[in-house]
């Protein structure tokens, strides 16, 4: 343990230009202070990022995610799993805070606080490390590519309900989705993601006007609430708890935020950026699926857009403006899994290559295939958002922190009577329940689904 402390406080110091001989002991050393951030974010641009990452396709899923529930189900179980979600991203903070102060270094990524935290872990754990980085790549991959391929899906289906209402050609979803690679590709060939910014505030003024229009429709002629069903069923809550961890878990965006606030330590606490923002989403989460629910029922749609009035115009300008959102949004989430795909394992493969250039490109245009393959395949908007929340949410936000955690703590620092021991096992046993039982669930739905040919 002693060589690889100090061969990741040589890193640190190398790649932040940590002054080294300033650190006299662990007590000492604070990695806020330490971390050379080019262009740092205040608490308040830190919480508008915040916002914008978790604002996306999710929150107009909820009314479903609501019918898969029941009302009231889903208006308790909302705020709970908002309140583990944030839980469990301060746990992730703080370890990752705690081993940065230990190993002396300014920043770790997710997968290297990982490795780092299961070799000092229990030793049942430990042969793991070597192997965790790579699981925790692969589970970041898979998710951002599994939020393009419900973008692809959702920018198709809101695009062919307009359009069927002005064409008689009977175009189906799959054509609508191969009509649409192009733009895909393009708009993931911008490699420079300044050159996206001010189409990501068009995308954010787009959003936040788009709910306003959300509750002209849903706050009209509301039904009788006793009409609508109070708890769903068992078999689909996991399609429920997938939905709404989709929606609300941001892990990734959280992990970039803090790493790059011009005061870190003003993220955490009880007034602090991440619960500001959480308790501003979650609400925000839990108004629409309640009311949309309420207003559409077991009508209700992977997309309240489709439940708006066909005809009308207001709701054929919504969902072209929401599909362009989210079409520049698209840009933005490929942007992750493509740099971890490229910095960390092929670039490595590449060095002295005269076209590293053409193989991004390469690389690019291969994700968006990637992409549109399972959207083509499968293209279940409300499945698909379930099937990857569940999948990679419960081990990103739920498993792997409490991991991180005990591993951290071990194993002297565990509390009275080991509370944090039993606690991080139970956040542990949910995570993998939550990932297998949601899997299946979603994956038994798209298979029923398919075989009788029901794609919406």
């Amino acid at each position: 343990m002693e060589n690889e402390s100090l061969k990741l406080r040589n890193v640190g110091n190398e790649k932040y230009g940590t002054d080294k001989e300033e650190v006299t002991g662990e007590d000492d050393y604070d990695p806020h202070l330490y971390r050379k951030v080019e262009h740092p974010t205040s608490n308040s641009e830190t919480l508008i990022h915040l916002l914008k990452g978790c604002l996306g396709t999710g929150i107009l899923a909820m009314p479903e995610a609501f019918k898969n529930a029941g009302m009231v189900n889903g208006l308790v179980f909302t705020f709970v799993i908002g309140a583990l979600c944030t839980y469990c991203l301060h746990v992730l903070v703080q370890a990752q805070y705690t081993l940065c102060k230990r190993y002396r270094v300014p920043i770790l990524t997710y997968p290297e606080s990982m490795k780092i935290a299961l070799e000092s872990g229990p030793k049942c754990l430990r042969p793991y490390a070597k192997f965790s980085p790579f699981l925790v790549d692969f589970f970041l991959i898979v998710y951002q590519l599994g939020i393009c391929c419900v973008y692809i899906v959702f920018v198709a289906k809101n695009i062919k309900a307009v359009a069927d209402e002005y064409t008689t050609n009977d175009f189906t979803l799959t054509q609508y989705i191969l009509m649409s690679f192009i733009p895909f590709v393009l708009i993931n060939c911008i490699r420079n993601l300044k050159l996206l910014a001010p189409f990501s505030t068009l995308a954010n003024v787009i959003t936040f006007a788009s709910f306003g229009v959300v509750c002209y429709y849903v706050f009209q002629d509301l039904p009788d609430i006793s009409e609508v069903p109070a708890f769903g069923t068992l078999y689909t809550f996991p399609l429920f708890f997938g939905t709404t961890l989709f929606a609300l878990e941001a892990v990734g965006v959280v992990i970039a935020l803090e790493n790059n606030m011009k005061t870190p330590k003003g993220f955490g606490g009880y007034c602090g950026v991440l619960n500001v923002g959480m308790v501003f989403v979650t609400v925000l989460y839990v108004g629409m699926g309640f009311v949309g629910y309420w207003k559409y029922g077991d009508l209700s749609k992977a997309s309240i857009t489709l439940n708006f009035p066909p005809q009308e115009f207001l709701a054929k300008s919504i969902r072209i403006l929401y599909s362009v959102a989210i079409f520049i949004s698209y840009g933005l989430q490929a942007y992750v899994p493509v740099e971890i795909m490229w910095k960390t394992y092929m670039l490595k493969h590449l060095e002295g290559s005269d076209r590293l250039m053409v193989w991004e490109y390469v690389l690019r245009i291969a994700s968006v295939i990637v992409t549109f393959v399972l959207a083509l395949t499968i293209p279940l908007l409300g499945l698909f958002i379930s099937l990857f929340g569940a999948f990679c949410l419960s081990a990103l936000g739920i498993a792997f922190p409490a991991i991180m955690e005990l591993c951290v703590k071990w194993p002297n620092d565990l509390g009275p009577g080991n509370i944090v021991l039993v606690k991080d096992i139970a956040l542990i046993i949910f995570g993998i329940t939550g990932l297998l039982a949601g899997s299946y669930s979603c994956i038994s739905e798209i298979v029923q689904k398919l075989s009788a040919g029901q794609l919406d």
